[in-house]
């Protein structure tokens, strides 16, 4: 059975084409099961009893996440999603408030800046959006943020940033490095990036339940009290044991095998649609992720193109307005972002779909 039917066969049926694991992707049985069974343990012995004998499934859920990583010594803690990350990273940070980040810094991530009172600057990109790594190195040394935060793939593109080279710049100037994986975690490689502080979402290219994401980092980077009061933090712990779950059947699976079955779906997505009733495939067809942005011809709605593909079509897919990198976004998009499951005749109907609603 090739892993993409393995995928399939592991999840409830779809309700039509579900080509949207850039927001959210399907849950297979065994961590939908894992989450209700921790909430009927719960319910049978008390939510704190049921959590210390969730410990060893958190426990390997953690190991998993440093495996990933590549960060065997890292703390590791549960988080409600990748703005709550960001938003502990920040508040516990003592030094001066410059940071760096890429133009197509997602929009939410600069409020959380702006709201920490960090004066934010921006890195050199080509014109695509892709870090300028022939640039950077003058760039930091010039005028040297306190920090760099630094987003592996984009929630409104998918080109895919060299996070390698940005590490080794930032090590060569003493800069600390954050890293936003939160569409990069279980999609392309985040392993041995040499990063201090590294968070994702569960709910994303993992499948794992919504409300839940991870913050791993280096030892010392975070301070103990904030550590602490993370740790006493009120926590969904049933979905901490599903997305254990879930990155366990991510490894099961072989993280370089679903890799390449992404950049393959990837490929194939950006054939498929590139040019189909007059959008605009932004990314270039050997782009090694599974994410396609779409352009809409002129006069087209995109916003009113996808809310037309779920009820006309059952084809689910992401508007991007323009808040979501308003410092590189020029127009709405829609995102096209399959897991490995997707079929020839899903990607067919969807660009037969598209045609219908752009007339």
């Amino acid at each position: 059975m090739s892993l993409a039917e393995q995928w399939r066969v592991a999840r409830p049926p779809a309700a039509g084409v579900h080509v949207d694991s850039a927001a959210c992707s399907r849950q297979s049985f065994a961590t939908i099961e894992a989450s209700a069974a921790h909430a009927r343990h719960e319910a049978e012995v008390g939510g704190y009893i049921a959590a210390q004998a969730a410990a060893p499934a958190l426990d390997a859920g953690r190991a998993a996440v440093r495996a990933l990583t590549g960060m065997p010594d890292a703390g590791v803690s549960f988080t409600t999603g990748s703005n709550h990350a960001l938003d502990i990273l920040l508040d516990d940070w003592t030094g001066e408030r410059t940071v760096a980040c890429l133009p197509g810094e997602f929009g939410p991530n600069l409020a959380i800046m702006a709201r920490h009172g960090f004066d934010i600057r921006m890195l050199p990109v080509d014109e695509y959006g892709r870090l300028d790594v022939n640039a950077l190195g003058a760039a930091l040394a010039h005028d040297p943020p306190a920090l760099v935060h630094f987003t592996v793939l984009g929630s409104h593109s998918g080109v895919v940033q060299p996070v390698h080279d940005m590490a080794t710049a930032c090590h060569g100037h003493g800069i600390p490095l954050i890293v936003d994986a939160a569409q990069g975690f279980a999609h392309v490689d985040v392993s041995g990036i040499g990063a201090d502080a590294i968070y994702s979402s569960s709910r994303k290219w993992t499948a794992g339940p919504r409300g839940v994401g991870v913050l791993a980092t280096r030892p010392g980077f975070l301070s103990d009290s904030m550590r602490e009061r993370i740790g006493h933090a009120e926590a969904n712990v049933g979905a901490h044991v599903g997305f254990s779950v879930a990155i366990g059947e991510h490894i099961a699976a072989g993280p370089a095998a679903v890799q390449a079955r992404l950049r393959d779906v990837g490929a194939t997505t950006r054939s498929t649609l590139s040019g189909v009733a007059g959008w605009r495939v932004l990314e270039h067809v050997d782009e090694p992720s599974a994410i396609t942005t779409l352009q809409p011809p002129d006069g087209v709605d995109a916003q009113e193109v996808r809310a037309r593909l779920i009820a006309e079509h059952a084809i689910v897919t992401t508007y991007l307005g323009m808040e979501r990198a308003p410092r590189a976004m020029a127009h709405p998009a829609l995102r096209i972002s399959p897991h490995v499951d997707v079929t020839e005749d899903d990607l067919a109907a969807i660009a037969q779909a598209l045609t219908a609603v752009s007339r």
